[in-house]
């Protein structure tokens, strides 16, 4: 056996492979080694998928070439592009063996030791296994290479890789034809340097944890009964049939009432999305993998969702909140770093999150808003995106509203038949093990969405600044309803925009007693009920500012 330091400083991402086999001994060695690594709550999460046909390999290398090409267009510059381009960062078909390592999220569905302050502490065990993997590897003369430029959805439905297990990527294996001039590879060809040592911070003092500053709501204040009397004289007066506009007129005078004026002007229009991952996601609720969190917002970065297409389209600014995606993104990413933790707890066995946490939640919100409105803002619609939260929103309209979880339950980003039974299940059974009070704030702690709460607390911040506020579908309206509850003044200022294909919106909507500007069947969430229904709210303050009085057209009213 080599000295330990020697296999540790030998260990290479090796993309060069000799046509050697891997023996059947070694191959078994070093999954025992990456048995014998640490496992969070010794779960035994860690599993292990084996490739060797060669058919099965040129699929997966398609795979590769295709995210390959999407690298490649976002280098910073046509230099990097090329130097990028001229990389070898695989060797799938090369290799004699190709295997997955992945890990089991469904152990989450018991209570696991380590994992409340982090579910990832299942990945990081299966990381663990893989760096045991491949020390064993480098001790008996092979390497490994680690594939990660995939498309992990089409990845493991090529290999028919069961919804609950998650691939940390492809590795090839086999024994290495070159030592890369005993340094890593991207060094070798000057992509990069690695650093001659190790980055070590000592600690040696402490921050005071900064107190969360609450702000006290306030109370229900009596509309200016000579403006609503003018606003509503200046509507009747229109060159129209008294009332003919219908809920154009009940939305021109809201709007004059919200901005306090007869004359009122919709200003910078904003629309906010707020982002989280949901630990309840990790009990198959959800039609789609966690992972889609994190690719929609990279596809609203890039312009290519819906709400893109409705905000372009309707010259309404788009802002993106990392509310608490289970992700790590750029720097230079164009959001609004608003990270509570990645993602919430899973409230089937805990708290999905803490007090702290909550209180952060309606805080940074509040922040978010402020933000805006200070950008000459006095119109904001309020979207979301998070796998898996259309269950969190079913569970706290449940415990909120006398209805039962069966009726908020809905089909979410398009869960049928078996799962559908299954979603119900697993919310009825996170029910059922709560412990605690009907407290409004022990509730939405141990239930809630860090987007979710977000929004609530922007909502509460738009009326304290008199923006006019707009709310999306049912995971928005179950923000509003946390937000109402907790002070029934903002409804002032809410305009519901549409009402969704999901079952429970319509009753959350009626125990609101509120009523949707738009019917149009839609279930997508991003805030596109509120760009569809913005230029109506337009038609609304225009009707009011510019349509004839009797008095100015001559013409008669009676």
């Amino acid at each position: 056996m080599k000295d330990l330091y020697d296999i540790i400083t030998s260990r290479r991402d090796t993309r060069h492979f000799t046509t050697d086999e891997v023996p059947d001994e070694v191959l078994a060695q070093a999954i025992d080694a990456g048995h014998h690594a640490p496992s969070v709550g010794l779960t035994d999460a860690t599993r292990y998928y084996i490739i060797t046909a060669g058919e099965i390999k040129k699929q997966i290398k398609t795979l590769f070439l295709t995210y390959n090409e999407k690298a490649a267009e976002i280098t910073d510059t046509e230099a990097q592009k090329e130097a990028y381009l001229n990389l070898k960062l695989e060797a799938i078909e090369e290799a004699p063996v190709g295997m997955v390592i992945a890990y089991d999220r469904s152990v989450l569905n018991t209570f696991t030791i380590g994992t409340v302050g982090s579910n990832e502490a299942i990945k990081f065990s299966a990381v663990c296994a893989a760096q045991n993997i491949w020390l064993s590897l480098t001790e008996q003369g092979y390497s490994m290479g680690w594939v990660s430029i995939l498309n992990y959805y089409d990845f493991k439905t090529l290999l028919d890789i069961p919804e609950h297990i998650e691939p940390l990527g492809y590795f090839c294996i086999g024994k290495p034809a070159t030592d890369y001039g005993k340094q890593p590879m991207l060094q070798q060809l000057n992509w990069k340097d690695k650093s001659g040592s190790a980055n070590v911070t000592h600690i040696n003092s402490s921050k005071a944890i900064s107190k969360i500053k609450k702000e006290e709501n306030t109370t229900l204040q009596t509309p200016n009964k000579t403006l609503k009397k003018q606003l509503q004289h200046k509507i009747n007066q229109k060159t129209k049939p008294e009332g003919a506009l219908g809920l154009l007129e009940k939305l021109a005078l809201q709007v004059g009432l919200v901005f306090e004026t007869d004359a009122p002007q919709i200003n910078a229009p904003h629309l906010v999305v707020f982002a989280a991952d949901h630990g309840i996601a990790n009990h198959g609720v959800s039609a789609y993998p966690q992972e889609v969190t994190r690719q929609m917002i990279t596809n609203f970065l890039e312009g290519g969702a819906a709400i893109n297409v409705f905000c372009n389209q309707h010259h309404i600014n788009l802002e993106i909140v990392d509310a608490g995606v289970n992700y790590d993104f750029p720097t230079q990413t164009q959001l609004i770093h608003k990270k509570v933790a990645k993602g919430t707890q899973s409230f089937l066995h805990t708290a999905a999150m803490s007090s702290k946490e909550r209180d952060w939640c309606f805080q940074m919100g509040a922040e978010v808003v402020n933000q805006i409105h200070a950008k000459g803002s006095n119109c904001i619609g309020f979207g979301e995106m998070g796998i898996g939260n259309t269950s969190t929103a079913s569970v706290l309209m449940a415990m909120l509203t006398p209805f039962s979880i069966e009726a908020c339950v809905g089909k979410g980003t398009g869960v049928a038949n078996e799962k559908l039974e299954n979603k119900i299940a697993i919310l009825s059974k996170s029910i059922q093990n709560y412990k605690g009070t009907d407290d409004l704030e022990e509730v939405i702690t141990y239930f809630g969405g860090f987007e979710i709460l977000q929004m609530a607390g922007g909502m509460q911040q738009a009326y304290q600044n008199k923006m006019l506020f707009l709310v999306d579908g049912f995971i928005s309206s179950v923000a509003y309803l946390i937000a109402f509850k907790m002070n029934p003044a903002i409804k002032a200022n809410a305009i519901f925009c549409h009402c969704s294909e999901e079952k429970a919106h319509k009753l959350l909507l009626e125990y609101l007693q509120v009523t949707p500007i738009l019917q149009l069947k839609m279930r997508l969430g991003e805030g596109s009920g509120c760009a569809v229904a913005y230029p109506i709210i337009q038609s609304a303050v225009a009707f009011l500012n510019e349509m004839a009085s009797f008095e100015s057209a001559g013409v008669s009213n009676k």
